[in-house]
Protein backbone atom coordinates (compact mmCIF):
# COMPACT_ATOMS: atom_id res chain seq x y z
CA UNK A 1 0.00 0.00 0.00
CA UNK A 2 1.00 3.63 -0.46
CA UNK A 3 1.79 5.67 2.67
CA UNK A 4 3.51 8.85 3.89
CA UNK A 5 6.15 7.86 6.44
CA UNK A 6 9.48 8.69 8.05
CA UNK A 7 12.52 6.50 8.61
CA UNK A 8 14.08 8.86 11.16
CA UNK A 9 13.17 12.06 13.02
CA UNK A 10 13.74 15.19 11.03
CA UNK A 11 12.30 18.18 9.15
CA UNK A 12 9.31 18.04 6.85
CA UNK A 13 11.42 16.82 3.94
CA UNK A 14 12.22 13.69 5.93
CA UNK A 15 8.73 12.46 4.98
CA UNK A 16 8.77 9.81 2.29
CA UNK A 17 5.90 8.62 0.10
CA UNK A 18 5.88 5.10 -1.26
CA UNK A 19 5.00 1.46 -0.78
CA UNK A 20 4.85 -0.17 2.64
CA UNK A 21 3.51 -3.53 3.71
CA UNK A 22 -0.23 -3.42 4.49
CA UNK A 23 -1.06 -3.37 8.21
CA UNK A 24 -2.03 -6.56 9.99
CA UNK A 25 -4.99 -6.39 12.36
CA UNK A 26 -5.33 -8.20 15.64
CA UNK A 27 -8.50 -9.64 17.18
CA UNK A 28 -9.56 -6.32 18.69
CA UNK A 29 -8.60 -4.20 15.69
CA UNK A 30 -10.48 -2.92 12.66
CA UNK A 31 -8.88 -2.59 9.23
CA UNK A 32 -9.98 0.68 7.61
CA UNK A 33 -9.71 1.88 4.02
CA UNK A 34 -8.74 5.54 4.36
CA UNK A 35 -10.92 8.22 2.78
CA UNK A 36 -9.09 11.19 4.27
CA UNK A 37 -6.54 12.18 6.88
CA UNK A 38 -5.18 15.59 7.83
CA UNK A 39 -2.21 17.34 9.45
CA UNK A 40 -2.16 18.75 12.99
CA UNK A 41 0.58 20.67 14.81
CA UNK A 42 1.21 17.67 17.06
CA UNK A 43 1.98 15.59 13.96
CA UNK A 44 4.91 17.90 13.25
CA UNK A 45 6.13 17.54 16.85
CA UNK A 46 6.11 13.73 16.57
CA UNK A 47 7.74 13.73 13.12
CA UNK A 48 10.52 16.12 14.16
CA UNK A 49 11.24 14.39 17.47
CA UNK A 50 10.35 17.53 19.44
CA UNK A 51 7.92 15.35 21.36
CA UNK A 52 9.16 11.79 21.70
CA UNK A 53 6.63 8.99 21.71
CA UNK A 54 7.14 5.24 21.28
CA UNK A 55 7.21 4.41 17.57
CA UNK A 56 8.68 1.94 15.11
CA UNK A 57 10.40 2.95 11.88
CA UNK A 58 9.25 3.17 9.19
CA UNK A 59 6.63 5.23 10.95
CA UNK A 60 3.46 6.31 9.17
CA UNK A 61 2.63 9.89 10.12
CA UNK A 62 -0.74 11.40 10.98
CA UNK A 63 -3.36 11.38 13.68
CA UNK A 64 -6.88 11.53 12.20
CA UNK A 65 -8.65 9.20 9.82
CA UNK A 66 -12.08 8.85 8.27
CA UNK A 67 -12.67 5.74 6.19
CA UNK A 68 -14.67 2.60 5.61
CA UNK A 69 -14.33 -0.71 7.41
CA UNK A 70 -12.50 -3.27 5.26
CA UNK A 71 -12.28 -6.10 7.82
CA UNK A 72 -12.87 -6.65 11.52
CA UNK A 73 -11.40 -8.80 14.24
CA UNK A 74 -13.42 -11.17 16.40
CA UNK A 75 -13.50 -8.58 19.17
CA UNK A 76 -14.96 -5.81 17.00
CA UNK A 77 -18.59 -6.91 16.77
CA UNK A 78 -19.94 -3.34 16.74
CA UNK A 79 -18.42 -2.72 13.31
CA UNK A 80 -19.20 -4.26 9.92
CA UNK A 81 -17.54 -4.13 6.53
CA UNK A 82 -18.59 -0.95 4.73
CA UNK A 83 -19.32 1.11 7.86
CA UNK A 84 -18.04 4.69 7.66
CA UNK A 85 -15.88 5.29 10.73
CA UNK A 86 -13.38 7.69 12.26
CA UNK A 87 -10.52 7.90 14.72
CA UNK A 88 -8.43 10.82 15.95
CA UNK A 89 -5.81 9.09 18.10
CA UNK A 90 -3.45 7.23 15.79
CA UNK A 91 0.22 8.10 15.30
CA UNK A 92 1.14 8.20 18.98
CA UNK A 93 1.95 5.88 21.87
CA UNK A 94 3.15 3.01 19.70
CA UNK A 95 0.30 3.25 17.18
CA UNK A 96 1.13 3.74 13.51
CA UNK A 97 -0.36 6.82 11.87
CA UNK A 98 -3.18 7.50 9.45
CA UNK A 99 -1.46 8.77 6.29
CA UNK A 100 -1.85 5.58 4.29
CA UNK A 101 -4.28 3.77 2.05
CA UNK A 102 -5.17 1.40 4.89
CA UNK A 103 -4.83 1.64 8.66
CA UNK A 104 -5.46 -0.60 11.64
CA UNK A 105 -7.45 0.99 14.45
CA UNK A 106 -7.98 -0.50 17.93
CA UNK A 107 -11.69 -1.03 18.42
CA UNK A 108 -11.82 1.19 21.52
CA UNK A 109 -10.52 4.16 19.49
CA UNK A 110 -12.94 3.83 16.56
CA UNK A 111 -16.35 5.51 16.18
CA UNK A 112 -19.14 5.36 13.63
CA UNK A 113 -19.67 8.49 11.55
CA UNK A 114 -23.32 9.60 11.62
CA UNK A 115 -25.33 9.09 8.45
CA UNK A 116 -25.41 11.98 5.99
CA UNK A 117 -22.25 13.54 7.46
CA UNK A 118 -19.61 14.15 4.80
CA UNK A 119 -16.44 12.19 5.60
CA UNK A 120 -14.28 15.09 4.42
CA UNK A 121 -16.24 17.63 6.51
CA UNK A 122 -15.74 15.40 9.53
CA UNK A 123 -12.04 14.74 8.92
CA UNK A 124 -11.32 18.47 9.02
CA UNK A 125 -12.69 19.00 12.54
CA UNK A 126 -12.19 15.76 14.47
CA UNK A 127 -8.87 16.61 16.11
CA UNK A 128 -9.42 20.31 16.94
CA UNK A 129 -13.01 19.75 18.09
CA UNK A 130 -12.06 16.87 20.39
CA UNK A 131 -9.22 18.99 21.77
CA UNK A 132 -11.67 21.81 22.44
CA UNK A 133 -14.13 19.44 24.13
CA UNK A 134 -11.50 18.03 26.47
CA UNK A 135 -10.21 21.51 27.30
CA UNK A 136 -13.66 22.83 28.14
CA UNK A 137 -15.29 19.94 29.93
CA UNK A 138 -12.80 17.23 30.92
CA UNK A 139 -10.09 19.59 32.16
CA UNK A 140 -11.93 22.91 32.43
CA UNK A 141 -15.04 21.51 34.17
CA UNK A 142 -17.26 24.02 32.33
CA UNK A 143 -20.88 24.08 33.44
CA UNK A 144 -24.06 25.60 32.05
CA UNK A 145 -24.37 29.29 32.88
CA UNK A 146 -20.65 29.85 33.48
CA UNK A 147 -18.63 32.47 31.62
CA UNK A 148 -15.70 31.41 29.45
CA UNK A 149 -13.00 33.35 27.62
CA UNK A 150 -11.66 31.67 24.47
CA UNK A 151 -8.27 33.07 23.47
CA UNK A 152 -7.54 32.49 19.78
CA UNK A 153 -11.20 31.91 18.97
CA UNK A 154 -10.84 32.11 15.18
CA UNK A 155 -8.39 29.21 14.97
CA UNK A 156 -9.28 25.56 14.47
CA UNK A 157 -9.41 24.60 18.16
CA UNK A 158 -10.68 28.00 19.30
CA UNK A 159 -13.60 28.10 16.89
CA UNK A 160 -14.68 24.60 17.90
CA UNK A 161 -14.43 25.67 21.55
CA UNK A 162 -16.79 28.60 20.90
CA UNK A 163 -19.36 26.27 19.32
CA UNK A 164 -19.10 23.66 22.07
CA UNK A 165 -19.21 26.14 24.95
CA UNK A 166 -22.16 28.08 23.53
CA UNK A 167 -24.02 24.86 22.76
CA UNK A 168 -23.53 23.79 26.39
CA UNK A 169 -25.17 26.96 27.67
CA UNK A 170 -22.08 28.95 28.67
CA UNK A 171 -21.60 32.68 28.00
CA UNK A 172 -18.69 32.99 25.60
CA UNK A 173 -16.23 35.86 25.12
CA UNK A 174 -13.92 35.42 22.13
CA UNK A 175 -10.62 37.10 21.33
CA UNK A 176 -9.16 37.14 17.83
CA UNK A 177 -8.40 39.73 15.15
CA UNK A 178 -11.11 42.28 14.45
CA UNK A 179 -11.70 40.84 10.99
CA UNK A 180 -12.85 37.60 12.68
CA UNK A 181 -15.55 39.18 14.85
CA UNK A 182 -18.49 38.27 12.61
CA UNK A 183 -17.22 34.73 12.26
CA UNK A 184 -16.80 34.25 16.02
CA UNK A 185 -20.21 35.71 16.80
CA UNK A 186 -21.73 33.43 14.19
CA UNK A 187 -20.29 30.47 16.09
CA UNK A 188 -22.01 31.56 19.28
CA UNK A 189 -19.76 34.12 20.98
CA UNK A 190 -21.74 36.79 22.85
CA UNK A 191 -18.71 39.01 23.41
CA UNK A 192 -15.69 39.77 21.26
CA UNK A 193 -12.43 41.72 21.51
CA UNK A 194 -9.47 42.18 19.21
CA UNK A 195 -6.51 40.80 21.14
CA UNK A 196 -4.32 43.65 19.84
CA UNK A 197 -6.54 46.44 21.18
CA UNK A 198 -5.33 48.47 24.17
CA UNK A 199 -8.88 48.17 25.53
CA UNK A 200 -8.77 44.35 25.54
CA UNK A 201 -8.80 43.95 29.32
CA UNK A 202 -11.49 46.60 29.75
CA UNK A 203 -13.70 44.80 27.24
CA UNK A 204 -13.17 41.49 29.00
CA UNK A 205 -13.97 42.97 32.42
CA UNK A 206 -17.09 44.67 31.05
CA UNK A 207 -18.31 41.31 29.71
CA UNK A 208 -17.52 39.43 32.92
CA UNK A 209 -17.49 41.92 35.83
CA UNK A 210 -16.97 39.22 38.46
CA UNK A 211 -14.37 37.45 36.31
CA UNK A 212 -14.33 34.42 34.04
CA UNK A 213 -15.05 30.97 35.38
CA UNK A 214 -12.83 29.47 32.69
CA UNK A 215 -10.13 30.81 30.38
CA UNK A 216 -9.02 28.54 27.51
CA UNK A 217 -5.90 29.58 25.63
CA UNK A 218 -6.10 27.96 22.20
CA UNK A 219 -3.58 30.36 20.66
CA UNK A 220 -0.44 29.25 22.46
CA UNK A 221 0.37 32.73 23.78
CA UNK A 222 -0.12 31.54 27.36
CA UNK A 223 -0.33 34.95 28.96
CA UNK A 224 -1.00 33.34 32.32
CA UNK A 225 -0.59 36.62 34.18
CA UNK A 226 -3.49 38.24 32.30
CA UNK A 227 -5.58 35.07 32.40
CA UNK A 228 -5.30 34.82 36.19
CA UNK A 229 -6.06 38.53 36.53
CA UNK A 230 -9.33 37.94 34.64
CA UNK A 231 -10.38 34.88 36.66
CA UNK A 232 -13.40 34.73 38.92
CA UNK A 233 -13.11 33.17 42.37
CA UNK A 234 -12.20 29.50 41.87
CA UNK A 235 -11.77 30.12 38.16
CA UNK A 236 -9.74 27.81 35.95
CA UNK A 237 -7.18 28.40 33.21
CA UNK A 238 -6.54 25.67 30.62
CA UNK A 239 -3.50 25.85 28.35
CA UNK A 240 -3.16 23.45 25.44
CA UNK A 241 -0.72 24.93 22.94
CA UNK A 242 2.71 26.56 22.87
CA UNK A 243 5.24 23.74 23.03
CA UNK A 244 8.14 26.04 23.90
CA UNK A 245 6.15 28.55 25.95
CA UNK A 246 7.64 29.45 29.36
CA UNK A 247 5.29 31.97 31.01
CA UNK A 248 5.70 33.25 34.56
CA UNK A 249 3.07 31.89 36.93
CA UNK A 250 1.49 34.61 39.12
CA UNK A 251 1.28 32.44 42.21
CA UNK A 252 0.04 35.09 44.62
CA UNK A 253 -3.06 36.21 42.67
CA UNK A 254 -3.76 32.60 41.68
CA UNK A 255 -3.93 31.17 45.18
CA UNK A 256 -5.83 34.17 46.56
CA UNK A 257 -8.55 33.38 44.01
CA UNK A 258 -8.50 29.63 44.74
CA UNK A 259 -7.71 29.39 41.04
CA UNK A 260 -6.00 26.71 38.99
CA UNK A 261 -3.91 26.46 35.84
CA UNK A 262 -4.11 23.16 33.98
CA UNK A 263 -2.18 22.03 30.95
CA UNK A 264 -3.26 19.13 28.79
CA UNK A 265 -2.57 17.47 25.48
CA UNK A 266 -5.11 15.32 23.67
CA UNK A 267 -2.51 12.66 22.91
CA UNK A 268 -2.59 11.63 26.57
CA UNK A 269 -6.38 11.43 26.77
CA UNK A 270 -7.76 8.08 27.88
CA UNK A 271 -9.95 6.03 25.58
CA UNK A 272 -12.91 6.78 27.86
CA UNK A 273 -12.26 10.54 27.58
CA UNK A 274 -11.93 10.32 23.81
CA UNK A 275 -15.16 8.31 23.56
CA UNK A 276 -16.96 10.89 25.69
CA UNK A 277 -15.79 13.64 23.32
CA UNK A 278 -16.74 11.53 20.30
CA UNK A 279 -20.38 11.29 21.40
CA UNK A 280 -20.72 15.07 21.51
CA UNK A 281 -18.79 15.54 18.27
CA UNK A 282 -21.00 13.04 16.44
CA UNK A 283 -24.16 14.76 17.70
CA UNK A 284 -22.98 18.20 16.57
CA UNK A 285 -21.67 16.85 13.25
CA UNK A 286 -25.11 15.37 12.59
CA UNK A 287 -26.68 18.76 13.35
CA UNK A 288 -24.25 20.54 11.03
CA UNK A 289 -22.86 22.63 13.89
CA UNK A 290 -19.22 21.58 13.52
CA UNK A 291 -17.54 22.61 10.29
CA UNK A 292 -14.04 23.79 9.46
CA UNK A 293 -13.78 27.39 8.30
CA UNK A 294 -11.63 26.65 5.24
CA UNK A 295 -10.57 23.28 3.84
CA UNK A 296 -8.11 22.41 1.09
CA UNK A 297 -7.47 18.96 -0.34
CA UNK A 298 -4.21 17.45 -1.52
CA UNK A 299 -2.94 14.00 -2.49
CA UNK A 300 -1.29 11.87 0.16
CA UNK A 301 2.02 12.39 -1.62
CA UNK A 302 1.88 16.08 -0.64
CA UNK A 303 2.25 15.31 3.08
CA UNK A 304 5.79 16.76 3.31
CA UNK A 305 4.70 20.00 1.67
CA UNK A 306 1.70 20.34 4.00
CA UNK A 307 3.88 19.74 7.07
CA UNK A 308 6.27 22.43 5.86
CA UNK A 309 3.45 24.92 5.21
CA UNK A 310 2.01 24.32 8.66
CA UNK A 311 5.37 24.86 10.35
CA UNK A 312 5.89 28.10 8.41
CA UNK A 313 2.53 29.43 9.60
CA UNK A 314 0.98 29.29 6.14
CA UNK A 315 -2.17 27.41 7.19
CA UNK A 316 -3.62 29.70 9.85
CA UNK A 317 -7.32 28.90 10.14
CA UNK A 318 -7.17 26.40 7.27
CA UNK A 319 -7.25 22.63 7.24
CA UNK A 320 -5.68 20.44 4.57
CA UNK A 321 -7.09 17.00 3.90
CA UNK A 322 -4.80 14.37 2.43
CA UNK A 323 -6.65 11.96 0.15
CA UNK A 324 -5.26 8.52 -0.75
CA UNK A 325 -5.91 7.51 -4.32
CA UNK A 326 -5.64 11.06 -5.67
CA UNK A 327 -1.94 10.76 -6.53
CA UNK A 328 -1.03 10.73 -10.19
Amino acid sequence: MKAAYIEEFGPADAIRFGELHPPVKGPTDVLVDVIATTVNPVDTFVRSGAWRTPLTFPFIIGRDVVGTVAATGAGAADFAVGDVVWCNSLGHGGRQGAAAEQVVVPVDRLYHLPERVSPTDAAAVLHPAATAYLALFTHGALRTGETVLIVGAAGNVGSAAVVLAAEAGARVMATARSRDEEYCRGLGAEGFADYREPELLDRCRAFAPRGFDLVVDAAGWNDVDTAVDLLAFRGRVVVLAGLRSRPVLPVGPLYLKDGSVTGFVISRATTAELADAARTLNRLLALGRLRARAVDEAPLSAAADVHARLERGRLHGRRVLLRPGSDA
